[in-house]
């Protein structure tokens, strides 16, 4: 992929659609916006399985593997005190579940250990039942996870099908409202892998999926330190990314002599003509070792588009040197990403 012309400071101002929220502002001088409805948290009033019985020792791996296979709503029950739970499995979604919440009361910490991915979701998966007879383009399961930490998680592959160090949610729909990501990774290298934290691919019919106040801080991946997003539209809210960084080398598809990746320090999307929307959030010391150490995003049919509202984009190095727009490589259906009210620099 060629690079672009170099990058100038840029500070855009503009009267966009969005509106802030109370006029509140985070620590960092970010604007908070309004959510809209569907991007909220869900309701646990009523789950279907609690996790634990007030003990930390109660709270197991094993239990948290067979309440998502389960399906339903899911809370936990371990202490008054925060408790780690180290996965010894991935906790995998089943294809016919309508709705699936795990909510870890923000007390919960799922830890990866460096060995494995944290949940998955693919509903081209027959292990995990095929559903419909278009996997892809199915509207569930309904995936939410909310209030928890998820932490040294790690998926190894390197194709398009891998990524989600925590978390692979492709196909159905996917939400993620106060979720910490912490130090997960995935492959090094690879023109299509990626999302150390969060790799969400193959939407439904356009439907955005979410990520609310959550925060993505040292994730490695050959693309998208923090999320990797695939022909799948997302909408980010009121988030962080920071101290995220895209190893891989040779851009995709990958230069002659090169294994390809290192796009996206915070956010990578290969999609077509589906939307990245980013608002209220902070990226902040991402870095690409090929190109933009903030997003990355290609529509591959020029359909596809990006906006960027109400945020801060700052010191995220751009070896590309991205017209236009610091740590920004974008290819989509305007000539540039429509940045409003936002400094990027």
């Amino acid at each position: 992929m060629r690079p672009l012309a170099a990058a100038a400071v840029v500070l855009a101002v503009g009267s966009g659609a969005m509106t802030p929220s109370a006029a509140r502002a985070t620590q960092d001088g970010v604007r908070e916006v309004a959510v809209p409805k569907a991007a909220r948290a869900a309701i646990v009033k009523r789950p279907t399985t609690v996790i634990g019985s007030g003990m930390p020792r109660s709270c197991t791996s094993a239990k948290v593997v067979k309440a998502v296979h389960k399906g339903g709503v899911i809370t936990f029950d371990c202490g008054r005190k925060p408790v780690v739970i180290k996965m010894n499995k991935t906790a995998k979604v089943w294809n016919t579940r309508k709705k699936v919440v795990i909510d870890g009361g923000n007390k919960v910490t799922l830890d990866g250990r460096g060995k494995r991915r944290i949940i998955y979701m693919h509903t081209c998966d027959k292990r995990q039942r095929w559903a419909t007879e278009h996997c892809q383009r199915q509207s569930f399961p309904r995936l939410v996870v909310q209030n928890i930490t998820l932490r040294n998680g790690y998926a190894a592959g390197r194709t398009d099908q891998d990524g989600g160090g925590a978390i692979l949610a492709r196909g159905g729909h996917f939400k993620a409202v106060n979720v910490t990501f912490r130090n997960n990774r995935c492959a090094k290298v690879g023109p299509d892998v990626g999302g150390a934290g969060l790799r969400i691919g193959s939407g439904y019919a356009h439907r955005p999926n979410y990520v609310v106040n959550s925060t993505f801080t040292g994730g490695r991946c050959s693309n998208g330190g923090g999320i990797s997003l695939w022909n799948a539209s997302l909408r980010v809210y009121n988030s962080r990314f920071e101290n995220n960084k895209a190893i891989g080398h040779g851009l995709n598809p990958a230069r002659k002599g090169t294994p390809g990746g290192g796009s996206g320090g915070a956010i990578y999307a290969d999609v077509f003509d589906q939307r990245l929307r980013v608002a209220g959030t902070l990226m902040r010391r991402n870095s690409g070792r090929s190109s933009s150490g903030a997003v990355f995003f290609v529509s591959n049919n020029r359909v596809g588009s990006l906006a960027v509202r109400r945020s801060t984009l700052v010191n995220n190095p751009d070896p590309a040197h991205s017209r236009g727009f610091p740590g920004i490589y974008h290819l989509g259906r305007h000539p540039r990403p429509v940045i409003v009210d936002s400094i990027v620099r």
